[in-house]
């Protein structure tokens, strides 16, 4: 089988308040935006938001989805999990440094560094 992950979508309640919390987190705006979302693009890799409401497409939140973003240095990790509400504290895990945070939706995002 030969075959690449390149997108993944989250969903999100209020689209203006998700577009800015990750602009911010990813220190870019966002792309293609429209009334059902945008996405960004981190290093060829689609990052998007989707507001279902706007579709009235159901949904169940779960936690069997966890975005896993990797930072160069713990020092940058540290910048920008500053100020976000930890779900998972800053733990050394092998040979990463990994955290959890929560966004502005309440989704779960992990970040991770390789540790020194």
């Amino acid at each position: 089988m030969t075959c690449h992950i390149d997108s993944l979508y989250i969903i999100v309640d209020d689209l203006e308040r998700a577009t800015a919390f990750y602009e911010d987190f990813f220190e870019q705006k966002i792309c293609n935006k429209s009334a059902l979302g945008g996405y960004f693009d981190i290093a060829g890799f689609r990052f998007h938001l989707f507001a279902y409401k706007e579709v009235s497409e159901p949904h169940t939140y779960g936690s069997n989805c966890l975005p896993s973003i990797c930072f160069e240095t713990l020092e940058e990790l540290n910048r920008k999990t500053a100020g976000k509400k930890l779900c998972f504290p800053l733990t050394k895990i092998g040979k990463n440094w990994v955290a959890e945070f929560v966004d502005s939706e309440g989704n779960h995002i992990e970040v991770y560094t390789k540790a020194e």
